[in-house]
């Protein structure tokens, strides 16, 4: 049985532990930042070993798998480690907070023959699932436009936290745009071509609250009185919207596919997110900003609602929560190919590497031509 050793304490630490132990891997530790944290967490899920110092657990544990699930802007380290000791890797996005560091683990992976997944892994949502079949099997025609269209109206006054800063790993290209890529290239093909896009901060400064552990809980944390003048404020300097193009090659077309991701991070919705693929005689329309609702296919005269094939219902993982069913489906992969047996091909930290290094381009708003005096 492979054995596990967890990074992170949080919705994604515990989420991942979940995961592996749902494999049939050995969870054999955690490691978090909070000693009285981390050993809660561990008597909780029942693993057997808690610390806050990941050199020694790497040590002591000598796990066959490391699962790294902190904030981007603390994964460098741990990973360059755990390829030192030939363990092999399962990393939440971002890869890490920059595309240099993104690239060396990739490399430094690659040398020592460790495998190594990257969990953009809302391409195994049931639906996104279902449309990837579709469209290799010619229900629209050949591919020709993506879209991908999101509004999360996060609350404004979220504490202040790693989300926040581009050094931590925040930002929505690294925890939105990650996933959405990641779906389109799942869809017609995972060679991208090129890109362009624009970013805005529309926040500008959070709250700082002590005492916020876990992501999902953090807006239970929101300050009663923003007013308070002894609240201490945090700035903001990551994007909060985007606007990103691109050109995917696909096998199943003559031209590349066309693709908008348009996400809003504090704007409402007032339709449905949305994703969708056009083709040349039809189009597949997905509920959901990462595609986890009902599927629908457009045949040249009508939208019809098409149930989900019930072999791909009985591959999904029967856990609670949309994020959660993703990465059992991902750790189910990377144990089995670990342990040798036939998958088919899933994120690595060569897409990991390559999104970065996409992100940073996009971050640059480069592609803006002045024609104010035309």
């Amino acid at each position: 049985m492979l054995k596990v050793l967890i990074s992170g304490t949080g919705f994604a630490g515990q989420g991942h532990a979940d995961a592996f132990r749902g494999a049939g891997a050995e969870l054999v530790g955690i490691v978090g930042r909070t000693p009285h944290v981390v050993k809660e967490v561990a008597e909780k899920m029942d693993i057997p070993y808690a610390g806050t110092d990941w050199k020694k657990a790497l040590d002591d544990c000598k796990p066959d798998i490391v699962s790294i699930a902190t904030p981007g802007g603390a994964h460098y380290e741990p990973i360059k480690q755990a390829i030192a000791a030939g363990c092999h890797v399962f990393c939440d996005k971002p890869m890490t907070d920059s595309a240099d560091t993104a690239v060396e683990l990739y490399e430094l992976a690659k040398e020592k023959g460790v495998k190594t997944a990257y969990a953009a892994s809302f391409r195994y949502a049931p639906s996104v699932l279902h449309a990837k079949r579709l469209v290799a099997e010619g229900a629209i025609g050949e591919p020709t436009e993506i879209e991908c269209i999101s509004h999360f109206n996060l609350e404004r006054d979220i504490p202040f936290g790693w989300s926040h800063r581009k050094e931590d790993g925040g930002g929505r290209l690294n925890n939105n745009f990650t996933h959405t890529l990641s779906i389109a290239c799942s869809l017609v093909g995972e060679k991208i071509l090129n890109i362009a896009g624009e970013v805005r901060d529309d926040l500008g400064r959070a709250p700082i609250v002590e005492g916020v552990h876990n992501f999902a809980s953090r807006r239970d944390f929101i300050p009663e009185n923003l007013n308070d003048p002894s609240l201490k404020w945090g700035e903001s300097n990551v994007e909060w919207s985007y606007t990103v193009m691109a050109q995917l090659e696909s096998p199943m077309a003559e031209k590349p596919v066309s693709v908008l991701f348009k996400h809003g991070g504090l704007v409402p919705r007032f339709h449905e997110d949305h994703i969708v693929v056009y083709g040349k005689t039809g189009a597949i329309y997905i509920k959901g900003h990462y595609g986890s609702g009902p599927l629908y296919v457009h045949d040249g005269h009508e939208w019809k609602n098409l149930d989900l094939p019930q072999d791909i219902a009985a591959i999904i993982p029967d856990v609670a929560g949309e994020t959660e069913q993703c990465w059992h489906f991902l750790a189910r992969e990377f144990v089995e190919d670990i342990s040798g047996e036939s998958v088919d091909p899933y994120p690595t930290f060569r897409d990991g590497s390559q999104y970065q290094q996409i992100i940073k381009i996009i971050r640059k708003n480069g592609n803006w031509t002045d024609v104010s005096g035309l």
